[in-house]
């Protein structure tokens, strides 16, 4: 194939209260970090040439109105449990949100600080790394 996903791009009208959310979330740092846009990486010493998250920012006429059509599904590492990792992502500032899952879901559908879905799965709650 002759193409590759770089990142996954997020909106937002406060780029620093969602960078840091989803840094913390992920443990990611962040490689760049210019009024245009802040990029986190896997790792550190990693660019965003080879996959990262960019928080854009966009004006407060922008702001995320709907469900997301796209989302992040995340997995706790090994060692971490998915009642665990809930109680963690609440504590930066996720909150829990309701799109109209089953209420015994495998999984739990939470937002970041400015309304972004993601879902943290329960089944494979010591999953590889």
């Amino acid at each position: 194939m002759g193409i590759r996903v770089s990142a996954l791009s997020i909106d937002a009208v406060d780029p620093r209260a969602v960078a840091d959310f989803w840094s913390s979330a992920l443990g990611w740092p962040v490689a760049v970090d210019t009024e245009e846009g802040i990029g986190l990486v896997p790792e550190e010493g990693a660019s965003l040439r080879d996959f990262g998250l960019v928080v854009l920012p966009v004006p407060p006429s922008e702001r995320k109105r709907v469900k997301n059509r796209l989302h992040l599904d995340l997995r706790p590492r090994a060692g971490s449990t998915a009642e665990e990792e809930v109680e963690r992502l609440l504590g930066l500032g996720a909150t829990l949100v309701q799109v109209g899952q089953p209420d015994d879901a495998p999984w739990t559908v939470l937002a970041d600080p400015e309304g972004n879905e993601f879902c943290l799965l329960h089944r494979g709650d010591t999953a590889d790394t």
